[in-house]
């Protein structure tokens, strides 16, 4: 008799059990620190001095060209129609992907006309497709419920145009995802969403440890975030914070002492230790580029606001972790090399007298 294979659990269970936790993951970024404390990877007065940046955590999403969302659109309409038993009249799927695959074409040869020609095609059928679906569903309550989102995504799709001001959606699948410019030359524009990381300025004996990170959505501006990122800091790690390097990003900030945050090229107030520390504000660069590399900070598979903000906590955790690991492994490579060098020459007897 031949064993039906079978998942070890629902799909589901685990966005249920990130929904549960809510804010409960900070806790396991409390224990982290508490770990590196322990093990003397870091030390109390590291707390008191930070250096705090946001960057954006992009979502696993394609770049949202008009031709792909309205595709995208088509197909998920087909395909919850297809679930639901909901007879369309036609499905255009043929049709739509052909357009798609035709309006890059055109886009990629500059013939703008012939690209424009084809969104026009895939607009007209979308809408087809829209009423056709309001039609036969008029009349059912669950189905209309059922209907009501997907439908209004599609509809806003249909709607919006390149340059227009306001709220865009850029994914069918992945409402959540929001377009942040951060003035890079390689990628102008990402989408996904905010994210704030908070470090200690001068190195532990560990090295540099996430001692805060949250996600950030509807993509505030920088300034008007460090208050609450100070306060939320300072109840995770239970250390005042002396002082709080930034950069020119936070010009404006509402932090409660204005006076012991330090913006990047500040001159006033900016000397000695002070000035040392400033220049240490770059060191969370690297510390963010670890974490989309080596981390899951780089691309968010996740589902949902909610797996936006469990994403960054835990790649925040696994950083440090990582770094809880290395210097352990560097204290028992010290311990090992000199019990080496103590078998290796061990004291020569004294000679009997």
């Amino acid at each position: 008799m031949r064993v039906r294979p079978a998942f070890p659990h629902e799909r589901s269970d685990l966005s249920h059990w990130r929904k549960r936790l809510g804010d409960k993951l900070e806790l396991l970024l409390a224990e982290s620190l508490r770990v590196a404390h322990e093990a003397g990877a870091l030390r109390s007065q590291d707390l008191k001095r930070v250096t705090v940046d946001t960057t954006v955590q992009p979502k696993a999403i394609t770049f949202p060209t008009d031709a792909k969302l309205l595709h995208a659109a088509i197909k998920g309409l087909n395909r919850l129609a297809r679930r639901h038993d909901v007879r369309l009249r036609q499905s255009y799927c043929r049709v739509a992907k052909a357009a798609a695959m035709m309006a890059g074409r055109y886009a990629h040869a500059k013939q703008f006309g012939r690209h424009q020609r084809q969104l026009r095609i895939l607009r007209s059928r979308l809408g087809r497709i829209i009423r056709d679906i309001r039609r036969k569903i008029a009349g059912q309550p669950a189905l209309q419920e059922t209907f009501a989102l997907p439908l209004g995504r599609a509809s806003q799709i249909r709607s919006q145009q390149q340059r227009q001001r306001g709220w865009k959606l850029y994914s069918f699948h992945a409402p959540e995802a929001e377009c942040i410019g951060k003035g890079k030359a390689a990628a102008p524009y990402e989408f996904g969403v905010k994210a704030s990381i908070v470090t200690n300025n001068c190195r532990a004996p560990g090295g540099l440890f996430v001692l805060h990170a949250s996600a950030m959505p509807d993509n505030p501006y920088d300034g008007h975030t460090l208050r609450d990122v100070i306060d939320r800091t300072e109840t995770l790690t239970g250390s005042p914070i002396e002082r709080a390097y930034v950069d020119k990003g936070y010009r404006g900030h509402d932090a409660q002492n204005p006076r012991r945050v330090f913006i990047s090229g500040q001159k006033r107030g900016v000397f000695g230790v002070i000035k040392r520390e400033l220049r240490r504000r770059s060191a969370i660069e690297p510390i963010i580029g670890h974490m989309k590399a080596e981390g899951h900070l780089g691309r968010c598979y996740l589902k949902g606001r909610a797996g936006d903000a469990a994403n960054v906590v835990l790649s925040a955790v696994g950083h440090n972790f990582r770094r809880i690991l290395a210097w352990l492994r560097e204290f028992l490579g010290l311990f090992l090399g000199l019990l080496w060098r103590t078998l290796a020459s061990p004291d020569r007897l004294n000679p009997a007298s």
